[in-house]
């Protein structure tokens, strides 16, 4: 068997005297997509942020491609290949669309520094790569149309959607959406269910933080569910449909 891209084990985080994550432990491999769900305060974005490196683990250990990352910042895990996404829009307003991009593609940048500033041109011909590079991402993600336009004006959908292409424009081996479809309607769900897809065909693992469950069963593989920061369940989507302790956490025991 192939090592798995992605090894949680068991994984925990403290808040003072609040365990938000308890003893997590899942793996996924690579090009493959997974759910991440659980009721209101779960502990999904917790987990999330642990991955990614927004916050280090209080014990237990993340393996990422054959090493362990626990240790590392953030910085540090982009350019292995993990990439994230957040909650909330986070975009340079002042920028277009095609330079908010720009920004993450430097992240694959092999001309220093000193180079650009000299516009070498070694330096010249990477940054006209890049700019084509990010130019693509924006096309493959459907946003060409707007690529000129500042990255304030677009649709929240739209910025949604931004924030996916900065994210692959650093070349991840995995993908961290947290919560995607928040205030999509249903046709920008349609569109983006079709998005993860196509980001898996091009080998890229997704992991799916997200509380639409439409979503969830129609891109995911398998789905991990949290409670209290544990997980409950882990199987496909109909397995999931049918476990009754996740029924449990979501409608209660009279259900």
């Amino acid at each position: 068997m192939p090592e798995p891209l992605l090894e949680l084990q068991a994984l925990d985080r403290n808040f003072g005297g609040v365990q938000a994550v308890k003893g997590l432990s899942f793996s996924m491999s690579a090009s493959e997509v997974i759910g991440l769900i659980g009721p209101n305060g779960s502990g999904k974005s917790t987990s999330v942020n642990l991955i990614s490196g927004s916050l280090p683990p209080s014990g237990g250990d993340i393996r990422f491609d054959g090493r362990s990352v626990a240790a590392l910042p953030i910085s540090e895990r982009v350019p292995l290949g993990l990439a994230r996404t957040f909650q909330t829009t986070s975009v340079f307003a002042e920028y277009s669309a095609l330079e908010q991009v720009l920004t993450a593609c430097h992240a694959r940048y092999r001309s220093g520094a000193f180079a650009a500033v000299l516009q070498r041109a070694a330096a010249r011909r990477e940054a006209a790569e890049q700019r084509e590079k990010a130019a693509g991402i924006l096309e493959f993600v459907g946003l060409a149309e707007v690529a000129g336009e500042p990255a304030s004006a677009l649709s929240s959908a739209q910025q949604r959607l931004l924030m996916i292409a900065t994210a692959l424009a650093t070349e991840p081996q995995l993908l961290l959406l947290d919560e995607p479809a928040a205030g999509m309607v249903a046709s920008e769900r349609k569109a983006l269910a079709e998005l993860i897809l196509r980001i898996r065909g091009r080998g890229i693992a997704v992991l799916v933080i997200e509380h639409h469950m439409g979503l969830i069963m129609e891109v995911c593989e398998r789905i991990v569910v949290l409670n209290f920061g544990q997980k409950i369940a882990e199987g496909t989507p109909a397995e999931i449909q049918r476990n009754p302790a996740v029924i449990d956490a979501y409608l209660g025991g009279a259900h």
